[in-house]
């Protein structure tokens, strides 16, 4: 595991200097990853939602290849991006489906457990992906661990290895992100 990481992350320093053969070796090295990301945020949609596995790890990595200015660190740093990426993917679809702020199947949300919290509705998915927008709005060094930890699906040394900071920090920080969330996703259901 640890050669394919660094293999992963070679690759990316490559293609991040302009080395576009580097490109034609990624995909092959990181698409089983991206497919366990997709279809992790896919089981946690309403059954019969519209967007496919394969749909999802192609849209979102047709993003992330034209990041232009992204200074590729590691592979931890990759899937961090590629998580954030899934995220928006499917919260713009849920949107264009009707949901959220305009009405559509409004449901409540809770916040019992972190790892569902893009629970099993479009409407679940708007109202945390707003929660996780107003947190990187007050810190944005807490959203950014949230969303490395449950939709990048990072353990808490890789997400300390991407901020450059230490695990402890970062699994303090996250006990007041997750605070935080479940205060104001408490607070949208009253």
């Amino acid at each position: 595991m640890a050669q394919h990481s660094e293999n992963i992350t070679d690759l990316l320093i490559s293609y991040g200097r302009g080395d576009k053969e580097s490109l034609d070796k990624l995909m092959p090295a990181v698409y089983d990853e991206l497919r366990r990301q997709a279809a992790r945020y896919l089981r946690r949609e309403q059954p019969g939602h519209t967007l496919q596995t394969t749909a999802l790890i192609h849209e979102a990595y047709l993003r992330l290849v034209d990041q232009r200015n992204v200074q590729w660190q590691n592979r931890a740093h990759f899937f961090g991006i590629a998580a954030q990426m899934m995220r928006r993917i499917l919260t713009d679809h849920a949107r264009r489906r009707g949901y959220g702020k305009h009405g559509g199947e409004l449901r409540r949300v809770r916040l019992d457990d972190l790892s569902d919290i893009a629970a099993k509705s479009d409407a679940g998915l708007v109202a945390v992906d707003e929660a996780l927008v107003e947190l990187k709005g007050v810190n944005e060094g807490l959203a950014k661990i949230v969303e490395l930890r449950f939709f990048g699906g990072l353990e808490h040394d890789e997400i300390a290895a991407v901020l450059g900071v230490s695990n402890a920090t970062v699994r303090r920080r996250f006990r007041i992100a997750k605070a935080w969330l479940y205060r104001r996703l408490s607070q949208s259901e009253t």
